[in-house]
This record gives C-alpha cells, structure tokens and sequence, in this order.
C-alpha cells in the first residue's frame, strides 16, 4: 500500500484553530490502517500494535500546531509512528535481555503463533523470515515490500540515505531468500 494522497487542504485545515478537530479526526480515518500496519509490521503483538498506534496520535495531536507543512504530512506521521516503535522495541529488548539482532529473537515464534497474523502457510513462512530480520533491515523491507514505499519517502522518516537503503532492503531480501531456502 502506497502512502495516501497528500492533501493541502486538510494541512490548511489542521493549521487552523477553528477546523483542527474536524481535520484532525479526518486524519486519523485517512492514516489509521496504512500506520497500523507499518507499526504491526514492526511488532509482534496486535496489543502493542494498537497501542503504539494511539500513542503515535496523541504525539500527533499534542504537536500538530508544531507542524507548518515542512514536510509531508504522511511523513510527519510515519516517523512519529516509526519512532514510537523503536521506542517499545528498545524497552522491550532491554527488558527481555535480549539481543533484537539475534536470529533467534523470540519473535519468530511470536509471529508463528500470533492468530491476527493470517494462518496461511506461505504467509505464516514470509512474516517467520521477516521476524529474523535485523530490525533495521526488517523495517526497511516492511516499508518499501508491504508499503509499496518510496525510497525518497523512506529516506525522509527514517532519515537515512537512499543508496542505503536500497542496500539495506537487498540484504534483506537475500536473508529471506536464504531463509525460504534452509526451511523448504
């Protein structure tokens, strides 16, 4: 899924303090579903998801009058949506101990067992080999595979080069190549 069609009115109308309500419960209804999902992507509960989600909007509306249009709204809001996961995920690491670089994460098994996630055995094999993913590669990968992102979008939230990544997302399909390859 492509980011959603940016709209200067609703930019317009999230400055103003008379519309800002109504824009912003539009804004919510527009970016729900594609941030949900890049943030699913990223962990492994729908919970968590759900929550980050709503964080990301709180962050959002807190900080709206900040926004003056500098950069795209869908922008705006991927790298808040992305931030806040990378937040959980570092919390959750230092919680668990554990290393979110290690192929043998946990999270595999997660994704594995996780009935929101479809049960599809192809499907159910993709999102294992994405899991195994280094968690900048497989934020990558979510992005540009799932999201249908662009590279210059990808490169203004995560605020990385392009040439990066596109390194970064061939790695990562080469390692779920590789992982198809090892489970067949």
């Amino acid at each position: 899924m492509a980011l959603p069609a940016e709209n200067k009115e609703l930019d317009a109308r999230l400055q103003n303090p008379e519309t800002v309500r109504q824009a912003f419960a539009e804004l919510v209804h527009i970016y729900t579903q594609p941030l949900y999902w890049q943030i699913r992507r990223m962990v492994s509960s729908h919970e968590d998801a759900n929550d980050l989600l709503q964080n990301t909007f709180l962050k959002a509306w807190n900080s709206i009058e900040n926004f003056r249009g500098d950069a795209k709204l869908s922008t705006w809001l991927y790298k808040i949506a992305i931030n806040e996961s990378l937040t959980f995920l570092e919390k959750e690491r230092r919680k668990q101990s554990i290393e979110l670089d290690d192929s043998d994460n946990g999270m595999t098994n997660q994704v594995m067992a996780d009935e929101e996630i479809d049960g599809e055995q192809l499907a159910a094999k993709l999102n294992a080999a994405v899991a195994d993913l280094p968690e900048k590669q497989r934020l990558v990968f979510n992005m540009k595979y799932f999201e249908d992102m662009k590279y210059e979008d990808m490169s203004q939230i995560l605020g990385t080069s392009v040439g990066a990544l596109k390194a970064s997302y061939h790695l990562a399909v080469k390692k779920i190549e590789n992982y198809f390859s090892e489970h067949d």
